[in-house]
């Protein structure tokens, strides 16, 4: 169940910052009347949990605005974050009853809830959402596949400039700019903690805050304060990443 201590929050469908991207991004008119029909928001604090691994969960949605973490809990009590919602992350899985995961709000978070038996029904009977689910699924198998590259095999440095061009890159996006997503500066608000950067890419905070400081001192990245960041060359950020200008973990 959606934690009680949660915020209702309201928004209407055409001032969606999400709308281009979400699950109902090919809905006509008429659908997004049904979908309208049981939907509702709410907002988390930041620290705020959205559903324990286990629970019940009765809503799917989509994450409006924020951040939050998808962790999983070992039987000896150790915790791995193994994934991250950013804006536009379909949360929950239709046909199955519980949270495969806890799921915590990072930073201040709205998501667009929809009940989930009439949202299954809906799959069903309407194409546009039944397709576009499907194709964030293997957006995100594909994103899975490469973050595993990410852990395993990437130097600290190229982790830092990976998980960077993520956020930049969905930022983006999200925002409608840069469709080249290679060229040109990109500015943004860095959602995550370097404690939180450190737990996700499996390094110590101290290598955190050395490769942040390094990419900046070489010009890769421009820091504003410890979370406002530049990326003046896309490109260049790429290559410390590991990647060429096709690649990346973006989804």
């Amino acid at each position: 169940m959606l934690n009680e201590r949660s915020l209702s929050v309201t928004q209407e469908c055409g001032d969606c910052p999400i709308r281009h991207r979400a699950v109902c991004a090919r809905c006509e008119a008429d659908e997004l009347v049904k979908l309208d029909e049981i939907k509702y928001y709410r907002r988390f604090e930041a620290g705020q949990t959205v559903i324990w691994s286990g629970d019940r969960m009765d809503f799917v949605g989509s994450v409006v605005s924020g951040i939050a973490t998808l962790t999983q809990t070992m039987e000896d009590g150790r915790t791995q974050m193994v994934g991250l919602l950013l804006p536009s992350d379909f949360v929950g899985r239709p046909g199955r009853s519980a949270a495969a995961y806890d799921v915590v709000a990072t930073t201040d978070l709205v998501m667009c809830c929809f009940r989930k038996a009439p949202f299954e029904d809906m799959m069903a009977t309407t194409p546009h959402i039944a397709q576009r689910l499907l194709e964030m699924t293997l957006d995100e198998l594909d994103a899975a596949r490469e973050w595993m590259l990410v852990l395993g095999r990437k130097t600290a440095r190229e982790k830092i400039a990976s998980l960077l061009s993520i956020i930049a890159r969905r930022d983006a996006t999200l925002h409608l700019q840069h469709a080249d997503r290679t060229e040109g500066a990109l500015v943004f608000d860095l959602p995550l903690t370097r404690e939180a950067m450190a737990d996700y890419l499996g390094l110590t905070l101290e290598t955190v805050s050395r490769q942040i400081s390094a990419l900046k001192k070489d010009g890769v990245i421009l820091l504003e304060g410890k979370r406002h960041v530049t990326i003046p060359d896309m490109a260049r950020l790429m290559e410390e990443a590991g990647d060429d200008a096709d690649g990346g973990v973006f989804a």
